[in-house]
């Protein structure tokens, strides 16, 4: 699945499975494996985790976790796509919800939003956005911040009227940043360090509004 688009994998992570569940409680039995693992990473990181402690955690046999999931990379590429996945539509509806009145205000509430999720979401302050997983060859054609940019890129151009030309490359720089101090900021502390938190707002703020202007002194 090398050429595939990440775009393209449900948010839960199903395309990645050994067998699709297709009634209500397989799916409901898939959610909570990947709920157990995301609960394990949060523990313990992600380099540690093992099938069996799934299946520990979720109270399944082994054999129910092997049903879904050939080995612990794809729980981890499942447990990332899901988290992707939720990530793109929260960024999608954040963008378009109409407290925002500018482009910027919509832009900090998204890093908002990811400083929550470093804080909040079990299984993200290890995986965030699943580009820390290198496996090779590579899963899908685009990282995760690409993604994660292309969707904001859209949202932004469609409420707001930016240039469409450029802005998923400037939205993904500001991604790769924010990620990077974010990672920083939770490695220590589980509430995350204010200062670094601060930080990624006003280099997002400060590099956009260079291309863009300041909506809010207009």
């Amino acid at each position: 699945m090398s050429d595939q688009n990440l775009t393209d994998l449900a948010s839960d992570g199903i395309a990645l499975l050994r067998n699709e569940p297709v009634q209500a409680r397989s799916t409901a039995r898939l959610a909570s494996l990947l709920d157990a693992a995301a609960a394990i990473i949060d523990e313990i990181g992600y380099e540690r985790l093992t099938t069996a402690m799934v299946a520990e955690r979720a109270g399944a046999s082994i054999g129910t976790v092997y049903r879904y999931f050939p080995d612990r990379i794809v729980v981890l590429q499942s447990l990332s796509a899901r988290s992707l996945g939720e990530f793109v539509e929260g960024t999608r509806a954040t963008v378009l919800d109409s407290v925002h009145a500018t482009w910027l205000d919509a832009l900090e509430a998204c890093i908002v939003a990811m400083t929550t999720a470093f804080r909040s979401l079990p299984g993200f302050r290890s995986l965030r956005l699943g580009d820390v997983l290198d496996v090779r060859p590579a899963l899908t054609a685009q990282s995760g911040s690409t993604v994660v940019a292309a969707a904001a890129a859209t949202a932004i151009s469609e409420r707001f009227g930016l240039p469409i030309e450029e802005l998923a490359h400037r939205l993904e720089v500001v991604i790769v940043v924010s990620d990077s101090l974010l990672s920083r900021a939770f490695t220590y502390d589980s509430n995350g360090d204010s200062k670094l938190i601060d930080e990624a707002l006003k280099i997002s703020r400060a590099y956009l509004t260079g291309f863009y202007g300041d909506p809010r002194s207009s």
